[in-house]
């Protein structure tokens, strides 16, 4: 065999063992960024899942409050019917998905400042332990939520960067969205006494 064979076989092998690793490099950030997502719409779930045990347990205390029950309770179905998945996961769905979440945030905090008004309440054991862990799921989704953008960041950088740029765009990866910080939340919440 000549040299110049042996050579462009020797490249043609190089070439290939570099595309099966960043392929399956590719492969496996792409999972993790499936897996962080799936652990957003965890902790979400878990939310909404507490949601009808407060409501329940305010209810049996303020029920004239009707209109914030009926509230958290519109915001907790219309955020647990949008579904997005991972491998379809778009800016204006991730948005879409954010904005609805963040109704229910809204309205569980109306709920929570209803309790102000019940002393009763505030003292209900049931009621403090829910409070407590939607206070701890509340960390869990931020947590989840950091977790998500960091690891997608590791993925769109890995397949901007040159060579993989080159093999991402041939197999088809995408640039994953990120969470971002919601509407308004740049302003400082005025508090009055």
């Amino acid at each position: 065999m000549k040299k110049s064979t042996i050579a462009i076989i020797a490249l043609i092998a190089i070439v290939a063992i570099w595309g099966i690793s960043g392929y399956n490099g590719l492969v496996t950030m792409d999972e993790k960024v499936s897996t962080e997502w799936s652990n957003v719409e965890t902790q979400y779930q878990r939310r909404a899942d507490l949601i009808p045990n407060l409501v329940s347990t305010v209810k049996g205390y303020a029920s004239h409050e009707k209109e914030t029950l009926e509230g958290v309770i519109a915001a907790r179905s219309q955020a647990t019917q949008i579904k997005v998945a991972a491998d379809d996961l778009t800016p204006e769905k991730l948005a879409e998905y954010q904005k609805a979440q963040g109704a229910v945030t809204s309205a569980l905090g109306k709920l929570l400042a209803i309790s102000e008004s019940y002393p009763d309440l505030k003292a209900n054991q049931n009621f403090l332990e829910l409070q407590a862990q939607l206070e701890g799921t509340e960390n869990r989704i931020n947590v989840a939520r950091t977790n998500f953008n960091n690891t997608a960041k590791e993925f769109n950088t890995a397949i901007r960067r040159f060579p993989k740029n080159i093999l991402a765009s041939i197999c088809g990866f995408e640039k994953r969205p990120y969470f971002e910080a919601e509407e308004g939340a740049e302003k400082a919440p005025k508090v009055e006494f």
